[in-house]
C-alpha cells in the first residue's frame, strides 16, 4: 500500500466502514492514470469512490507535507447537473478533507453562488470546485482562463446520465475540449524533499459518474471525446444488488371508463396511510402543477401536517428551497411533494419512504427517485407506484418488471448543435480569443462534433464577425472582430450581454413573485401570470395569494383567506412512454391476452379487461387493433400502438395525410400513451388505406413534411435555437424582453433566413430538432415497422371502448368553447354509455 492508500484505510477504520470491491477497483484505475466511467447505483457511495482515490494520489505526490501545503490551485473540478447536488457533497468532502487534517476549503461556484465569494475564486482558486457546466463556460469566458487550469488534475461530470443527451451535455462536451487542450507551459513545484513535480494537461484524467442506463459504453465514450487513447480507459460497475420494494397503491374501485389524471388525488387517504406509517416520505409528482395540487389537497384535508410538511420545484425561490433541503437533512420534515428538482444525488438519510404520483414514462427516471429512499450503502428503497388513471396500473406493473429484468433507457447523445457551437465561440472570443483553426481541430473530438464539415464551421464564423449573408448592415449581430488572425470581441457591452445569456437552458419568460411587504416566493411563466387581473387568487409555493400589480416583470402579491384559486400550469408539457416502456407494457397486455395473472395490478384491471373483450378485442403483442365508432361527433377511427404519445402524435397526422390522398377529408386528431384517434364527418376508408401502404416507412420524411405544418414546427424550434445562439438579446436580469416581443424578433429571423438564406445552419437545425424531439421519427420509423409485420385487426362497436375512451376525453379537454368544466362533461358521457349497456 501506498501512503495514500495507507491514510485513507486507517479513515474508513475509524469510521467502521468497509469499502465496496467497486470502490477499491475505482481506487485502483485511477491511480494507474486511466480516465473513464463510474456506473453505480443510488447511494451506494459512488462520491467517495471518486473523491478518496483523489486524495490518495495527493497524498501519495506530497507523503510528508500533504497537511501543510496550502495554495495548490485549482486541482479536481466536478460538474454537477444541478446547483442543489453541490451542497451535499461539497459537505461531503469538506468532512473529508477535515479529517485527515488536509488544509483545503471545498469551493462552489453556481449561479446561487454571492458575487463576492465569486470574485475571491477568481482571486484565489480552492482545490476542489464544484459548479456546473454553465460556470465552467463563464470561467472560459475570463481572461487569462488558462491560468485557472494550470494545476488540474482531473475533471468529474457528476450524475453523467442526467446531461447526456442534452445541450448542456453538449457545452460541456465543448469545455473539456478547450481544457484537454490546453498546452501550458509545465511548472516546476518544489517540494520540502527538493523534488520537481511537472503536472499539464496532456495527463488530465477525466471521469463521468452515471445511473445505469442502456448505452454506458457510448456514454463514456460521448464524455471522453474522439481523441482519447482507448487503452487509458476504464469502465467501473459497481454490481451492487440494490434492494428496492415497489408496491402499486390499488384504487378500491377500478373505473371501466378510466380517464387521465383524476384517480390520483382520489387515493390521497392511502397515500397518506403511507405516509404516517413511514419516518420521513417524499411524493413525487411529473409536473410542478401537480406538486402545487397535491400539497394544496393535502393541506386542506390533513390540516395537522401544517409545519411538517414542504414542498420542492425548480420555480420556487432558492432559497426557499435551500430551506427544505436543510430542514429535511435535520429530520424537521415528515413530508415534501416535489418533482424531479429532488430527483438527482442529494443525500437525505431520513428518507425511508418515496411515492410516485402517476407513471414516471421511464424506468429509470423511476428507479432514481426510488432510490431517494434508503439512501445509504446497503438499505433497502422503498417506493409506491399510484396511478392517475386505470391503465397506468399495467404501467405500473410493466415498470416492477422492467427494473426486474434490468431493462433501462439508453440516452441518445445530441449531435451537431450549431446553436450552442454558435455560443461558445462567442465565449472564447470574449476571453482570449481563439485562432479558428485551431479550435475547428478541437471541436472536432467532440463526439457532438465529429461529422461537422468545415463550410458550416465557416458559415458559423461569418455569422458572428459579418452577420453572414444576410444581416451584415446590423452592428447588433457583429459582435467578433478579427486582428492578425485571432477572433475576439472588443466591444465590453457586447461581453457583458454575452455573460449574462450564456447557457442553453431555455424557457418561458419568468415573472417573479414577491410579497409586497418583502420576500420573494420563486417565479412563474409570464405566459401565465398574463392571463390574471388584479384582484385575482391563485396558488403558489403552498400560499394562496392575490394579484396587487405586475411591475418590471415581478408581480407583487398579497395573501389571501380565500381557499379557492388558480393554479399555474407551465409550458413544460406531458412526458411521453419511452420505448422500453413502452415495449414491456406490450409484453404486459400479452401476459393478459395469454391469461397470465401473477401481478396484482393485471388481477384488478381484470374487469376493465374483460368489458374491452367483449366490446372489441384486447390485442396481443402479435396483434394491431384498429377500433371503429361513430357518434353524432362523427366517424371515429381508433389505432393503438402502444408507443407514446410523441410518436401518436405523428403517426395520427401522416395517417390522415395518406388516408386523405384516398378520400379528402379534414380529420381532427387526439392521442395519449396508448393509441390515438382520426375523427372525421365521413366514414373513413381504412381498409383501403391499409392496402395502399399505409404502414409503410418509404418516403416517410417528405409524407411527415406533408402531414404536419413542419415550417411552423420549425419555427417553434427555431426560437430556443437563436436565444441560445446569441441571436437575440432577452434583457437584464428583473427587465427581461416579453414572450410575444421575443417571439416575434425569432419569427422575423426565422422568416429572413429561409426565404434569403435557406442553407443556414440554424435553420436547418430547426427542422432537424423538429422532426427528432418533436415527433421521435426514429421511434416513428420503428413503430411503423413493426407494424408491418403484426396480424391487423378492425373491430366496430356502438359505443366506446375502455381503450378508446380516454383519448376522447384528451380531445375534450383541449376544447375551449364550453360552459361545463371537463369533469361534468365525461361524467355525463362515462353514464351515457353505461346506459347502452
Amino acid at each position: 500500500m501506498t501512503a495514500g492508500q495507507k491514510i485513507i484505510s486507517t479513515w474508513f477504520k475509524t469510521k467502521k466502514w468497509r469499502q465496496f470491491p467497486f470502490q477499491k477497483e475505482m481506487e485502483e484505475v485511477y491511480l494507474a492514470g486511466y480516465s473513464g466511467l463510474l456506473n453505480a447505483p443510488t447511494g451506494s457511495g459512488k462520491t467517495f469512490a471518486m473523491f478518496l482515490p483523489f486524495l490518495i494520489d495527493y497524498i501519495d505526490r506530497y507523503p510528508t507535507d500533504y497537511q501543510t501545503r496550502k495554495d495548490n490551485g485549482l486541482l479536481m473540478l466536478w460538474i454537477t447537473p444541478l446547483r442543489a447536488l453541490t451542497n451535499d457533497i461539497r459537505k461531503a468532502m469538506q468532512t473529508v478533507v477535515d479529517d485527515l487534517g488536509i488544509p483545503w476549503k471545498i469551493g462552489t461556484r453556481t449561479g446561487d453562488t454571492p458575487a463576492k465569494e465569486k470574485q475571491e475564486l477568481k482571486k484565489k482558486q480552492p482545490e476542489v470546485l464544484l459548479t456546473t457546466p454553465e460556470s465552467l463556460h463563464l470561467m472560459l469566458a475570463l481572461k487569462d482562463y488558462p491560468k485557472l487550469f494550470e494545476n488540474l488534475q482531473v475533471i468529474v461530470a457528476d450524475e453523467w446520465h442526467e446531461l447526456l443527451g442534452t445541450k448542456r451535455g453538449v457545452q460541456l462536451e465543448l469545455g473539456l475540449s478547450r481544457v484537454k487542450a490546453l498546452k501550458i507551459k509545465p511548472l516546476s513545484i518544489p517540494t520540502t524533499n527538493n523534488q520537481q513535480l511537472t503536472t499539464h494537461n496532456q495527463h488530465l484524467r477525466i471521469w463521468g459518474i452515471s445511473a445505469t442506463i442502456g448505452n454506458l459504453e457510448q456514454a463514456a465514450e460521448v464524455l471522453l471525446g474522439n481523441n482519447f487513447d482507448p487503452e487509458k480507459v476504464k469502465l467501473v460497475r459497481a454490481n451492487i444488488d440494490k434492494k428496492i420494494i415497489i408496491e402499486s397503491v390499488i384504487p378500491p374501485n377500478i373505473e371501466e371508463f378510466s380517464w387521465a389524471g383524476h384517480l390520483g388525488i382520489k387515493l390521497l387517504p392511502e397515500v397518506m396511510q403511507i405516509v404516517e406509517k413511514s419516518k420521513t416520505t417524499l411524493i413525487f409528482t411529473n409536473t410542478r402543477s401537480q406538486t402545487e395540487i397535491w400539497y394544496m389537497a393535502i393541506l386542506e384535508k390533513y390540516p395537522e401536517y401544517a409545519g411538517i410538511m414542504a414542498m420542492h420545484h425548480g420555480s420556487l425561490d432558492n432559497e426557499l428551497r435551500q430551506w427544505v433541503e436543510e430542514a429535511l437533512h435535520n429530520e424537521i420534515l415528515k413530508l415534501v411533494v416535489c418533482t424531479s428538482s429532488l430527483d438527482l444525488g442529494v443525500d437525505f438519510r431520513p428518507v425511508d419512504t418515496v411515492v410516485q404520483i402517476g407513471s414516471p414514462k421511464g424506468v429509470a427516471r423511476f428507479m432514481q427517485r426510488a432510490g431517494r429512499s434508503g439512501h445509504h450503502p446497503g438499505a433497502t428503497s422503498k417506493a409506491y407506484f399510484v396511478p392517475t388513471h386505470s391503465m397506468e396500473l399495467l404501467e405500473g406493473a410493466a415498470l416492477k418488471q422492467a427494473i426486474k429484468e434490468g431493462v433501462f433507457e439508453s440516452r441518445d447523445p445530441i449531435l451537431l448543435a450549431m446553436d450552442v457551437l454558435m455560443q461558445y465561440l462567442v465565449t472564447l472570443a470574449v476571453s482570449d480569443g481563439f485562432r479558428p483553426e485551431m479550435i475547428f481541430k478541437e471541436v472536432k473530438t467532440c463526439y457532438a462534433y465529429a461529422d461537422l464539415e468545415y463550410h458550416d464551421y465557416q458559415q458559423i464564423l461569418d455569422f458572428i464577425t459579418k452577420g453572414g449573408k444576410t444581416l451584415s448592415a446590423y452592428d447588433e449581430f457583429l459582435k467578433v472582430e478579427v486582428e492578425n488572425g485571432i477572433y475576439k470581441v472588443t466591444s465590453r457591452r457586447v461581453a457583458m450581454r454575452h455573460r449574462l445569456s450564456m447557457g442553453t437552458i431555455v424557457g418561458d419568460v419568468n415573472i417573479r413573485i414577491k410579497f409586497l411587504s418583502g420576500g420573494y416566493l420563486g417565479s412563474i411563466e409570464e405566459y401565465f401570470i398574463s392571463k390574471l387581473k388584479v384582484g385575482d387568487v391563485f396558488w403558489f409555493a403552498g400560499r394562496s395569494l392575490e394579484l396587487v400589480k405586475v411591475k418590471d416583470m415581478t408581480a407583487y402579491v398579497k395573501k389571501s383567506n380565500k381557499k379557492k384559486g388558480i393554479i399555474p400550469s407551465w409550458m413544460g408539457g406531458r412526458m411521453p412512454l419511452s420505448s422500453q416502456l413502452s415495449a414491456m407494457f406490450r409484453e404486459k397486455l400479452d401476459e393478459v391476452v395469454l391469461g397470465v395473472e401473477e401481478d396484482i395490478e393485471i388481477k384488478t384491471l381484470r374487469p376493465l379487461f374483460n368489458l374491452q373483450m367483449e366490446l372489441s378485442v384486447l390485442p396481443a403483442k402479435t396483434d394491431f387493433l384498429i377500433e371503429k365508432f361513430t357518434s353524432r361527433d362523427g366517424y371515429h377511427l381508433f389505432f393503438y400502438p402502444f408507443d407514446g404519445r410523441l410518436v401518436h402524435e405523428g403517426m395520427g397526422s401522416l395517417f390522415a395525410y395518406r388516408i386523405s390522398k384516398i378520400k379528402k377529408g379534414t380529420y381532427s386528431i387526439a392521442m395519449n400513451d396508448y393509441g390515438f384517434e382520426l375523427l372525421t364527418d365521413e366514414e373513413i376508408p381504412i381498409e383501403e388505406a391499409i392496402a395502399n401502404d399505409l404502414f409503410t416507412t418509404d418516403n416517410l420524411i417528405e409524407d411527415i413534411e406533408h402531414s404536419l405544418n413542419a415550417n411552423e414546427m420549425a419555427r417553434r424550434r427555431f426560437r430556443d435555437i437563436a436565444h441560445i445562439a446569441g441571436l437575440i438579446f432577452t434583457g437584464f436580469p428583473g427587465k427581461e424582453m416579453k414572450s410575444k416581443h421575443l417571439q416575434a424578433s425569432t419569427s422575423l429571423l426565422f422568416e429572413v433566413f429561409s426565404e434569403y438564406e435557406s442553407d443556414n445552419v440554424l435553420v436547418r437545425q430547426a427542422y432537424n430538432e423538429a422532426l427528432q424531439f418533436q415527433l421521435e421519427e426514429f421511434r416513428l420509423r420503428q413503430a411503423l415497422q413493426r407494424i408491418q409485420g403484426l396480424n391487423v385487426i378492425i373491430t366496430e362497436s356502438e359505443r366506446p371502448t375502455p381503450f378508446s375512451f380516454p383519448i376522447m376525453v384528451d380531445r375534450l379537454s383541449r376544447e375551449k368553447l364550453t360552459t361545463e368544466s371537463l369533469e361534468e362533461r365525461v361524467a355525463k358521457m362515462s353514464l351515457k354509455y353505461e346506459d347502452l349497456s
